[in-house]
């Protein structure tokens, strides 16, 4: 059979900042390592571990041969002809097309995300470009963008600028004395990061970082610059980014966040921007079951039927409550159902103290008690106020 091209692969062990990884290496006939990014991980690692090569076929399509293929198999090279005008794609570009085009089998299933937005995500990092992934509250954006790291099997770095105190000595480093040596100064391990040839760089919580990590990120995160400056006074040291690093940042955008900033508009421009969605009732269902499968299916349908409720009434004109109940909330919950808790226990501690009491039986908290006891067993309402609410609603009587 024709192909186009064919490698084999190899596996190294490599310590990348303390961390020992098993990496995959795929080659061509020539001995030209052939870049991670155009062969999926899973691709490399089943060719290893069956002693087998991937092909390349005519068509583009990636497949698993005979090792001894290796060094028989015909390869064929694309023909140009001199009288017809043509637009010949590079194999580099047609290797990065298939990445992108088959990588949906890449995707976890405990990731709600479509196919359109998968790969277009997966395309971004590929390309090097600068990723921001928005949405509410507890919708996946982490777990997305750790997906990610995972899929293109690249070194790759966390940082939580929401938790930051110091941006400066977060993103660039301290000045440090001891008897011995005096006076020094410590890179941070963000500096590290950025040095990393083809590292991700996972850069959570942007939206609710200080102002100060966002002027230190600008020449970063500018494709033109890409650089970071240790010291603003002039002709200091500046730190170069490494080739193919790629920037991953999540942040929640919109009112209802009042912890977050209004994030500066030439720093929102340098990023590509994914927008998770809020599930729907059929894919919370979904993913709740695939996450719980032990725990009832009716409990589960419930379960995402109260989230859909929510989120439907605070997206109204007339909401009686801001926000609805997050995926991160579904899941706690469902992990209290398995656990032995009842609904209307997981509810109590898991959905209730993220809603207002104030106003006793016009609060927030009553309104979705309201909605919670529809789904539990007993259908009853006796337990719709506790005490302590009760003695809210008489002090606003009285």
């Amino acid at each position: 059979m024709n192909y186009k091209n064919i490698f084999r692969v190899e596996s190294s062990e490599k310590n990348l900042f303390g961390k020992l990884s098993t990496i995959y290496t795929a080659f061509d006939r020539d001995g030209k390592k052939v870049p991670a990014k155009f062969l999926p991980k899973p691709i490399r690692q089943e060719a290893f571990n069956t002693k087998q090569c991937i092909a390349v076929t005519a068509q583009g399509g990636i497949t698993l041969v005979d090792a001894s293929q290796f060094d028989t198999a015909n390869i064929v090279l694309e023909e140009t002809s001199t009288t017809t005008s043509t637009i010949e794609v590079p194999v580099e570009h047609q290797e990065v097309l298939n990445f992108i085009h088959s990588s949906y089998s890449l995707k976890p299933k405990g990731l709600m995300m479509s196919e359109l937005k998968w790969k277009y995500l997966i395309r971004g990092a590929v390309r090097g470009k600068n990723i921001m992934m928005t949405g509410p509250a507890g919708c996946g954006k982490t777990m997305a963008a750790k997906c990610v790291v995972n899929a293109l099997d690249r070194p790759d770095y966390y940082f939580n600028l929401g938790a930051t105190q110091d941006p400066r000595a977060t993103l660039i480093g301290n000045t440090h004395f001891n008897t011995d040596s005096g006076t020094y100064f410590s890179e941070s391990n963000f500096v590290k990061a950025i040095q990393t040839p083809n590292a991700v760089i996972l850069l959570d919580e942007l939206s609710r970082a200080h102002p100060d990590a966002w002027n230190i990120l600008m020449t970063v995160l500018d494709s033109g610059q890409r650089y970071l400056r240790l010291d603003e006074a002039s002709g200091q040291e500046t730190i170069k980014v490494a080739d193919n690093v790629t920037f991953i940042a999540t942040a929640n955008i919109g009112n209802e966040y009042t912890s977050t900033r209004v994030m500066d508009k030439a720093l929102m421009d340098r990023f590509t921007i994914v927008e998770m969605d809020v599930l729907s009732e059929a894919d919370e269902n979904s993913l709740l079951t695939y996450m719980f499968p032990n725990v009832d299916s009716t409990t589960i349908g419930n379960v995402a039927k109260i989230a859909t409720l929510t989120r439907s009434e605070s997206s109204n004109d007339t909401a009686r409550i801001n926000s609805g109940i997050s995926t991160r909330t579904t899941v706690e919950l469902c992990g209290l159902v398995f656990d032995g808790f009842s609904l209307q226990e997981a509810a109590e501690v898991t959905i209730y103290p993220q809603y207002d009491s104030t106003g006793g039986v016009d609060s927030e908290r009553t309104f979705v008690k309201q909605i919670v006891q529809k789904f539990c067993d007993d259908g009853t309402s006796e337990d719709l106020f506790n005490e302590e609410e009760m003695a809210t609603a008489d002090d606003d009587n009285n």
